[in-house]
């Protein structure tokens, strides 16, 4: 069997779409006749701190399903303090160039992108050792830390990250780009690269749908992921209007806005949003089986980027109520899964609940079968990774 190595700044027992990205990469190159190891942190994310059973250690080998999994020392944090966080960065970025320098690698390298200074960190080790580096780039950094304003246009920090971002792209072997934007943009800076649309399709492996739509009940909407800035959940909460209408709003995660999030869901008068903390995937997908709509929200639209929770709600057969922009508003609207509200348009968002609101349980149903068996052939994993196989990608 051939080998194959991935590096990721994420990976499971840590929640969130990039941890569960990889760990779907790595299990599907595997059942494809790969040995696949995988070189990540010790887990801490997304509360920032190491989870118990890696407490007081330096580094971890483990096997999860097979898959070899390498984790290295961090300084974690998830501090709004700068230094705090560079010095975080850069703790793991230390451990990882160091395994990479000492240690035997296989031939074949997939970098995950971003963090940028990590994929950087790997594509300048890996060069040297002539390995053939598949960079996965799944946000455009530096971007999207522009868009989000996390980042000062024309500062050091960003002309540097500038830097990296074209090291990594030109010394790449080759490129996935999880969106057609992403390739678009490598592409302007290097045109002869080669690149391959690689989407954050689920495996679920759910041959029939199994929601439940229950009559008499409030339309219950829920939001499952991170709490973080990115999303712009906490705003959500404060604009959305749901007062005078029959649907309720459910949210599942952890992250940054958590507390602020909680702290006005408690001063509700009445209650029409719920929090319930943070759920195991499959947990999660067995709660939310007698929910009715997906909320996709983002903060600003940023260039690049697509949600993985449009492909894997759809394919639970969810209808998704869409408040992000960008390519994911295109991909919602060309395979008819539900509904688009302008980015950062509460207005647009509130009315589009107001029609939603008049929907019967009935028209829910019908809109829940048509969507899973959209995206049965539409988002299909599987097919996805043995097409690039075939073109010699991995």
């Amino acid at each position: 069997m051939e080998e194959i190595l991935i590096i990721s700044n994420y990976y499971p027992p840590e929640k969130g779409a990039a941890a569960n990205r990889i760990e779907q990469l790595a299990l599907k190159l595997h059942q494809n006749n790969y040995t696949v190891s995988v070189v990540c942190p010790l887990g801490n994310y997304p509360k920032g701190e190491l989870f118990p059973e890696y407490k007081g250690k330096f580094s971890v080998s483990e096997n999860r399903e097979n898959i070899t999994v390498k984790r290295l020392w961090i300084f974690p944090s998830v501090s709004k303090n700068i230094l705090v966080r560079i010095v975080s960065i850069l703790s793991f970025s230390m451990s990882l160039f160091f395994y990479l320098l000492l240690k035997k690698t296989p031939k074949k390298v997939v970098v995950q992108s971003p963090p940028l200074l990590l994929s950087f960190i790997s594509v300048l080790v890996l060069s040297l050792k002539n390995k053939k580096i598949i960079l996965n780039v799944s946000d455009l950094w530096p971007l999207a830390a522009i868009e989000l304003e996390a980042l000062k246009s024309g500062s050091f920090s960003h002309k540097i990250s500038l830097y990296f971002e074209r090291y990594i792209y030109k010394k790449a072997t080759l490129i996935l780009g999880q969106s057609n934007e992403i390739i678009t943009h490598i592409k302007t800076i290097y045109p002869e690269k080669e690149c391959f649309l690689y989407r954050n399709y689920p495996d679920h492996q759910v041959n029939e749908i199994d929601l439940k739509t229950t009559e008499n009940q409030p339309l219950k909407i829920f939001y499952a992921g991170l709490l973080g800035v990115a999303q712009g959940v906490l705003e959500l909460c404060e604009k959305i209007e749901l007062k005078e209408l029959n649907i309720e709003l459910h949210l599942y995660g952890d992250g940054a806005e958590k507390n602020q999030i909680e702290s006005l869901i408690s001063n509700q008068k009445e209650p029409k949003i719920f929090f319930h903390g943070m759920m195991e995937r499959n947990a999660l997908h067995e709660t939310l089986k007698t929910f009715d709509i997906a909320i996709v929200p983002l903060k600003t639209r940023i260039y690049g980027s697509v949600p993985s929770k449009i492909f894997e709600y759809g394919s639970l057969g969810f209808p998704i109520l869409y408040f992000g922009g960008g390519e994911g508003e295109t991909i919602v609207q060309e395979h008819d899964l539900g509904w688009v509200a302008k980015v950062e348009d509460f207005q647009d968002l509130n009315q589009k609940l107001i029609a939603i609101s008049k929907l019967g349980k009935r028209d829910l149903d019908v809109m829940k079968n048509r969507i899973f068996n959209t995206a049965q052939t539409a988002f299909h994993l599987d097919n996805q990774i043995k097409d690039l196989i075939s073109k010699k990608v991995f």
